[in-house]
């Protein structure tokens, strides 16, 4: 089963990503029962969440579940298993713990552990989560990926890259060195977050690569719980985020509520649908977030609003009208290849490359990067 529009990922009620309030674990799985009743097919989990935590109370949610009537997304990569978690900064890549010559092994036994915690036989959609330039770049990597679809254990591949955005030009290279192997890519997206995954969207349509894209939800705003001033909770993650950004997000929200009402949307549904006006986006998962503030409506609510998401799509106008609106270009140093650094002193950023402004140059993306 391929994956369909709407999808519900287990980082969603604040189990394994600090924001919001935590949801116990029997609303957490209630949560996922809220999902299916309410029509969504698509279920995404990655082993790193919990220590294989989310993997498990998604496979016993969806234990009595007919397995051909749901698409199961897994993500791997992070090695939780002989790695050493390195505060925020998580846990190592299996790229930076193993040889080459091993990476086939981890990638199967961690698929295949994962599998067992979701209490099936294969992943609908395996992709390769959060990688660092080995990730991208190395033969040995892909080969193992490839050897998990030949084997039955994954029906599709694909990228996951993050947390942080970016990784444009090494997304971009990747398509164009392995495009025929992979199927599905995950970006950021939302009608306040067009850039940078805008430059990446026209070369997967290019090579046939569908895209999932997440956080449509922008931190909770497109959820419309959110008010001026709003004040976060401790220890919530997007309190780290630049002051001023809600508001600033809410006031550009409300010029495009007009085009939301036009098509009777709710803003997540808004949200969701400019996404798949896009080129390529085929798939949208949000994070449902259960807010601390008094008066905000259940995270249940909000499932079941993005779940009536309608079979429409913005005109191309509409779509440019919000992007114009929500152009955030240049807003924050981008993850990836970049020539601020000399050497990679993080896993998620790395020196640029010749053959990286050569190809930002084929593709008019300049050189400031």
């Amino acid at each position: 089963m391929d994956l369909t529009p709407t999808a519900y990922g287990t980082w969603s009620a604040g189990r394994f990503m600090h924001f919001g309030d935590t949801l116990p674990e029997e609303r957490f799985l209630s949560c996922i029962q809220t999902a299916w009743d309410a029509g969504i097919r698509t279920y995404v989990t990655a082993d790193v969440y919990g220590n294989g935590k989310a993997d498990e109370l998604l496979g016993q949610a969806l234990a009595d579940k007919p397995r051909e009537e749901y698409c199961l997304v897994g993500m791997v990569g992070h090695d939780f298993y002989e790695g050493q978690r390195q505060g925020p900064r998580g846990y190592p890549r299996f790229t930076e713990l193993h040889a080459p010559g091993k990476f086939r092994d981890y990638l199967r036994q961690s698929c295949e552990k994962s599998l067992e915690r979701c209490r099936t036989d294969r992943f609908d959609l395996l992709m390769l989560h959060n990688p660092d330039e080995t990730g991208y770049t190395s033969d040995a990597v892909w080969d193992g990926l490839r050897a998990l679809k030949s084997e039955g254990l994954a029906e599709r591949i694909g990228l996951a890259p993050g947390p942080a955005n970016g990784f444009t030009l090494d997304l971009i290279d990747c398509i164009e060195r392995r495009g025929a192997d992979i199927d599905w890519m995950m970006l950021i997206l939302n009608p306040l977050e067009p850039w940078p995954s805008c430059h990446v969207l026209p070369v997967c349509e290019k090579n046939g690569i569908k895209v999932l894209t997440r956080v449509a939800d922008y931190g909770g705003l497109f959820h419309g719980d959110m008010k001026p001033g709003h004040v976060f909770k401790p220890g919530d993650h997007r309190a780290y985020r630049a002051e001023g950004w809600v508001d600033h997000g809410l006031a550009k929200i409300e010029k495009m509520k007009p085009i939301a009402e036009k098509h009777g949307l709710s803003l997540i549904q808004f949200a969701s649908i400019w996404n798949l006006s896009q080129p390529a986006v085929e798939s949208v998962v949000p994070t449902f977030i259960q807010e601390a503030s008094d008066g905000a409506r259940s995270i249940e609510d909000q499932i079941q609003d993005f779940a009536a998401l309608p079979n429409v799509r913005l005109t191309a106008e509409e779509s440019e009208q919000v992007r114009q609106i929500g152009d955030n270009t240049g807003c924050m140093t981008l993850k990836g290849a970049s020539k601020r650094h000399q050497v990679s002193e993080r896993p998620d950023e790395w020196p640029m490359r010749e053959d990286l402004l050569e190809l930002a140059g084929r593709h008019g993306l300049g050189t400031e990067w």
